[in-house]
Protein backbone atom coordinates (compact mmCIF):
# COMPACT_ATOMS: atom_id res chain seq x y z
CA UNK A 1 0.00 0.00 0.00
CA UNK A 2 1.33 3.36 -0.87
CA UNK A 3 1.78 5.92 1.99
CA UNK A 4 -0.75 8.06 1.28
CA UNK A 5 1.48 11.20 3.12
CA UNK A 6 3.49 11.37 0.55
CA UNK A 7 2.58 12.36 -3.12
CA UNK A 8 0.81 10.49 -5.38
CA UNK A 9 2.66 9.19 -8.37
CA UNK A 10 1.22 9.65 -11.37
CA UNK A 11 2.84 8.97 -15.04
CA UNK A 12 1.80 10.56 -18.37
CA UNK A 13 1.52 9.19 -21.76
CA UNK A 14 1.77 11.11 -24.89
CA UNK A 15 4.06 13.51 -22.97
CA UNK A 16 5.36 14.80 -26.26
CA UNK A 17 1.99 15.60 -27.15
CA UNK A 18 -0.57 18.79 -26.52
CA UNK A 19 -2.65 17.11 -24.06
CA UNK A 20 0.30 15.22 -22.19
CA UNK A 21 1.64 18.60 -21.75
CA UNK A 22 -1.20 20.58 -20.23
CA UNK A 23 -1.36 17.49 -17.86
CA UNK A 24 2.04 17.83 -17.04
CA UNK A 25 1.48 21.14 -16.23
CA UNK A 26 -1.03 20.73 -13.63
CA UNK A 27 0.50 17.90 -12.29
CA UNK A 28 3.80 19.77 -11.35
CA UNK A 29 1.74 22.76 -10.08
CA UNK A 30 0.00 20.59 -7.29
CA UNK A 31 2.35 19.91 -3.98
CA UNK A 32 0.31 16.50 -3.01
CA UNK A 33 1.42 15.12 -6.76
CA UNK A 34 4.74 14.31 -8.11
CA UNK A 35 5.69 13.41 -11.68
CA UNK A 36 6.94 10.17 -11.37
CA UNK A 37 7.32 8.81 -15.22
CA UNK A 38 6.41 10.40 -18.58
CA UNK A 39 6.62 8.85 -21.96
CA UNK A 40 5.76 9.04 -25.41
CA UNK A 41 5.73 6.56 -28.52
CA UNK A 42 8.71 3.56 -28.05
CA UNK A 43 12.15 5.56 -28.40
CA UNK A 44 11.28 9.08 -27.83
CA UNK A 45 14.20 10.71 -26.53
CA UNK A 46 14.37 11.71 -23.07
CA UNK A 47 11.29 9.33 -22.04
CA UNK A 48 10.77 6.86 -19.54
CA UNK A 49 8.96 3.34 -20.92
CA UNK A 50 6.01 2.44 -20.57
CA UNK A 51 7.12 -0.69 -18.26
CA UNK A 52 9.35 1.74 -16.29
CA UNK A 53 6.25 4.16 -15.60
CA UNK A 54 3.91 1.29 -14.59
CA UNK A 55 6.41 -0.09 -12.01
CA UNK A 56 6.85 3.77 -10.65
CA UNK A 57 3.19 5.19 -10.43
CA UNK A 58 -0.58 4.98 -8.74
CA UNK A 59 -1.86 5.91 -12.02
CA UNK A 60 -0.93 6.98 -15.30
CA UNK A 61 -2.78 9.30 -18.07
CA UNK A 62 -2.75 8.47 -21.12
CA UNK A 63 -3.09 10.79 -24.33
CA UNK A 64 -1.01 9.14 -26.95
CA UNK A 65 -3.06 6.56 -29.54
CA UNK A 66 -5.16 3.84 -29.74
CA UNK A 67 -2.20 1.37 -30.46
CA UNK A 68 0.50 2.59 -27.54
CA UNK A 69 -2.75 2.63 -25.15
CA UNK A 70 -3.67 -0.89 -25.86
CA UNK A 71 -0.12 -1.73 -25.08
CA UNK A 72 0.15 -0.08 -21.89
CA UNK A 73 -3.36 -1.92 -20.64
CA UNK A 74 -2.29 -4.95 -21.39
CA UNK A 75 1.03 -4.07 -19.64
CA UNK A 76 -0.51 -2.48 -16.85
CA UNK A 77 -2.77 -5.44 -16.63
CA UNK A 78 -0.39 -8.04 -16.57
CA UNK A 79 1.11 -6.31 -13.72
CA UNK A 80 -1.87 -5.86 -11.60
CA UNK A 81 -1.04 -1.77 -11.29
CA UNK A 82 -1.23 1.18 -12.21
CA UNK A 83 -5.01 2.41 -12.35
CA UNK A 84 -5.14 3.76 -16.40
CA UNK A 85 -6.60 6.93 -17.53
CA UNK A 86 -7.40 6.58 -21.54
CA UNK A 87 -7.80 9.64 -23.15
CA UNK A 88 -6.86 8.21 -27.00
CA UNK A 89 -9.72 8.20 -29.68
CA UNK A 90 -9.90 6.64 -32.85
CA UNK A 91 -9.98 3.02 -31.53
CA UNK A 92 -11.16 -0.07 -33.88
CA UNK A 93 -13.17 -2.51 -32.49
CA UNK A 94 -10.33 -4.89 -31.90
CA UNK A 95 -8.74 -2.22 -29.78
CA UNK A 96 -11.75 -1.84 -27.69
CA UNK A 97 -11.93 -4.89 -27.16
CA UNK A 98 -8.32 -5.26 -25.66
CA UNK A 99 -9.03 -2.35 -23.53
CA UNK A 100 -11.82 -4.06 -21.89
CA UNK A 101 -10.03 -7.33 -21.75
CA UNK A 102 -7.08 -5.29 -19.61
CA UNK A 103 -10.32 -3.70 -17.46
CA UNK A 104 -10.90 -7.10 -16.29
CA UNK A 105 -7.38 -6.90 -14.31
CA UNK A 106 -6.87 -3.39 -13.50
CA UNK A 107 -9.54 0.07 -13.32
CA UNK A 108 -9.23 1.69 -16.62
CA UNK A 109 -11.47 4.99 -16.94
CA UNK A 110 -11.77 5.59 -20.74
CA UNK A 111 -13.62 8.56 -22.56
CA UNK A 112 -14.13 10.27 -25.67
CA UNK A 113 -14.24 13.41 -23.77
CA UNK A 114 -12.87 14.62 -19.78
CA UNK A 115 -14.81 17.81 -19.68
CA UNK A 116 -17.82 17.93 -17.19
CA UNK A 117 -19.77 19.99 -19.54
CA UNK A 118 -19.75 17.70 -22.48
CA UNK A 119 -20.80 14.70 -20.42
CA UNK A 120 -23.55 16.71 -18.99
CA UNK A 121 -24.13 17.16 -22.83
CA UNK A 122 -24.60 13.53 -23.52
CA UNK A 123 -27.32 13.25 -20.53
CA UNK A 124 -29.07 15.87 -21.97
CA UNK A 125 -29.01 14.01 -25.74
CA UNK A 126 -30.00 10.75 -24.37
CA UNK A 127 -32.93 12.13 -22.73
CA UNK A 128 -33.99 14.60 -25.50
CA UNK A 129 -33.47 11.62 -27.96
CA UNK A 130 -35.88 9.33 -25.83
CA UNK A 131 -38.72 11.88 -25.87
CA UNK A 132 -38.33 12.95 -29.59
CA UNK A 133 -40.13 10.75 -31.83
CA UNK A 134 -37.44 9.22 -34.52
CA UNK A 135 -40.28 9.40 -37.79
CA UNK A 136 -40.22 13.15 -36.78
CA UNK A 137 -37.50 14.25 -35.69
CA UNK A 138 -33.85 13.83 -37.39
CA UNK A 139 -30.43 13.75 -35.72
CA UNK A 140 -27.31 15.70 -36.92
CA UNK A 141 -23.68 15.85 -34.53
CA UNK A 142 -21.54 18.84 -36.18
CA UNK A 143 -18.05 18.59 -34.39
CA UNK A 144 -14.72 20.85 -35.68
CA UNK A 145 -11.16 20.67 -34.46
CA UNK A 146 -7.67 21.94 -35.05
CA UNK A 147 -5.88 21.33 -38.21
CA UNK A 148 -3.71 18.83 -36.40
CA UNK A 149 -6.59 15.85 -34.92
CA UNK A 150 -6.05 12.70 -36.66
CA UNK A 151 -9.58 10.92 -36.41
CA UNK A 152 -12.67 11.87 -37.33
CA UNK A 153 -15.83 11.71 -36.58
CA UNK A 154 -14.28 13.06 -33.19
CA UNK A 155 -14.60 10.41 -29.84
CA UNK A 156 -16.41 12.90 -28.31
CA UNK A 157 -19.06 13.17 -31.74
CA UNK A 158 -19.13 9.38 -31.02
CA UNK A 159 -20.16 9.79 -27.79
CA UNK A 160 -22.87 12.02 -28.61
CA UNK A 161 -23.94 9.83 -31.21
CA UNK A 162 -23.70 6.97 -28.92
CA UNK A 163 -26.11 8.75 -26.55
CA UNK A 164 -28.69 9.53 -28.95
CA UNK A 165 -29.18 6.21 -30.30
CA UNK A 166 -29.41 4.77 -26.78
CA UNK A 167 -32.37 7.47 -26.24
CA UNK A 168 -34.05 5.40 -29.12
CA UNK A 169 -33.18 2.29 -27.26
CA UNK A 170 -30.61 1.17 -30.50
CA UNK A 171 -27.26 0.65 -31.39
CA UNK A 172 -25.00 3.61 -33.16
CA UNK A 173 -23.71 1.57 -36.05
CA UNK A 174 -26.87 0.27 -37.28
CA UNK A 175 -27.46 4.33 -37.92
CA UNK A 176 -24.60 6.35 -38.54
CA UNK A 177 -23.85 7.91 -41.10
CA UNK A 178 -20.61 9.34 -41.80
CA UNK A 179 -20.06 10.45 -44.55
CA UNK A 180 -22.07 11.97 -47.56
CA UNK A 181 -21.18 13.35 -51.24
CA UNK A 182 -22.62 13.04 -54.69
CA UNK A 183 -25.99 12.03 -55.41
CA UNK A 184 -26.92 10.63 -51.68
CA UNK A 185 -30.69 10.02 -52.03
CA UNK A 186 -33.23 10.87 -49.19
CA UNK A 187 -32.33 11.00 -45.56
CA UNK A 188 -32.57 7.18 -44.37
CA UNK A 189 -35.28 7.54 -41.56
CA UNK A 190 -33.82 7.55 -38.13
CA UNK A 191 -30.36 8.01 -39.14
CA UNK A 192 -27.66 10.08 -37.35
CA UNK A 193 -25.58 11.91 -39.25
CA UNK A 194 -21.47 13.33 -38.59
CA UNK A 195 -19.92 16.18 -40.09
CA UNK A 196 -16.47 16.96 -39.15
CA UNK A 197 -14.44 20.39 -40.15
CA UNK A 198 -10.54 20.87 -39.12
CA UNK A 199 -9.40 24.09 -39.56
CA UNK A 200 -6.65 26.15 -37.82
CA UNK A 201 -6.14 26.09 -33.84
CA UNK A 202 -9.88 24.70 -32.71
CA UNK A 203 -10.01 23.39 -29.67
CA UNK A 204 -13.32 21.58 -29.97
CA UNK A 205 -16.89 22.37 -31.10
CA UNK A 206 -19.79 19.87 -30.97
CA UNK A 207 -23.58 20.51 -31.40
CA UNK A 208 -26.75 18.39 -31.79
CA UNK A 209 -29.15 18.84 -34.07
CA UNK A 210 -32.91 17.63 -33.55
CA UNK A 211 -34.47 18.98 -36.59
CA UNK A 212 -38.52 18.36 -37.14
CA UNK A 213 -40.34 20.02 -40.03
CA UNK A 214 -41.28 23.18 -38.26
CA UNK A 215 -38.48 23.71 -35.52
CA UNK A 216 -35.31 23.38 -34.86
CA UNK A 217 -33.76 22.54 -31.21
CA UNK A 218 -29.12 22.11 -30.90
CA UNK A 219 -27.56 21.70 -27.71
CA UNK A 220 -23.74 22.23 -28.06
CA UNK A 221 -20.81 22.77 -26.40
CA UNK A 222 -17.16 24.84 -26.79
CA UNK A 223 -14.06 24.32 -25.51
CA UNK A 224 -11.79 26.81 -24.53
CA UNK A 225 -8.83 25.68 -23.64
CA UNK A 226 -7.27 22.57 -23.30
CA UNK A 227 -6.61 22.56 -19.49
CA UNK A 228 -10.17 21.62 -18.82
CA UNK A 229 -9.77 17.91 -20.57
CA UNK A 230 -6.63 17.67 -18.85
CA UNK A 231 -8.20 18.85 -15.30
CA UNK A 232 -11.06 15.96 -15.91
CA UNK A 233 -8.40 13.50 -16.86
CA UNK A 234 -6.48 14.60 -13.36
CA UNK A 235 -9.85 14.10 -11.94
CA UNK A 236 -10.31 10.80 -13.55
CA UNK A 237 -6.57 9.64 -12.11
CA UNK A 238 -7.54 10.90 -8.54
CA UNK A 239 -10.69 8.51 -8.55
CA UNK A 240 -9.32 5.55 -9.94
CA UNK A 241 -6.50 4.88 -7.96
CA UNK A 242 -7.75 1.81 -5.37
CA UNK A 243 -10.60 1.15 -7.33
CA UNK A 244 -11.41 -2.61 -8.44
CA UNK A 245 -10.57 -3.62 -12.01
CA UNK A 246 -13.35 -2.50 -13.73
CA UNK A 247 -13.76 -0.17 -17.76
CA UNK A 248 -15.11 3.02 -16.44
CA UNK A 249 -16.23 6.15 -18.10
CA UNK A 250 -16.42 10.15 -17.11
CA UNK A 251 -20.01 9.69 -15.92
CA UNK A 252 -19.11 7.90 -13.38
CA UNK A 253 -16.40 10.00 -12.15
CA UNK A 254 -18.70 12.06 -11.96
CA UNK A 255 -21.26 10.67 -10.18
CA UNK A 256 -23.68 10.20 -13.37
CA UNK A 257 -23.14 6.81 -14.23
CA UNK A 258 -24.15 3.57 -12.22
CA UNK A 259 -20.81 2.56 -11.00
CA UNK A 260 -19.71 5.24 -8.68
CA UNK A 261 -21.78 7.30 -5.80
CA UNK A 262 -22.56 10.94 -6.91
CA UNK A 263 -21.04 13.67 -5.41
CA UNK A 264 -17.52 13.46 -7.10
CA UNK A 265 -15.69 16.98 -7.00
CA UNK A 266 -13.60 18.02 -10.22
CA UNK A 267 -10.02 18.65 -9.21
CA UNK A 268 -8.60 22.03 -9.25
Amino acid sequence: MNDRSAPIRLGVGGAGGRMGAAVIALVEARADLALAAVFDRPGAPGMASAEEAIAGCDAIIDFSTPAASVELAQAAAAHGAPALVIGATGFSGAEEAAVARAAAKVAIVKSGNYSLGVNILAGLVEETSRRLAAADWDIEIAEAHHRRKLDAPSGTALMLGEAAARGRGQALPDLAVRGRDGLTGPRPAGAIGFSSLRAGGIVGEHAVTFAAEDEILTLSHSARDRALFARGALTAALWAIGREPGLYDMADVLGFGRKAPAGISTAR
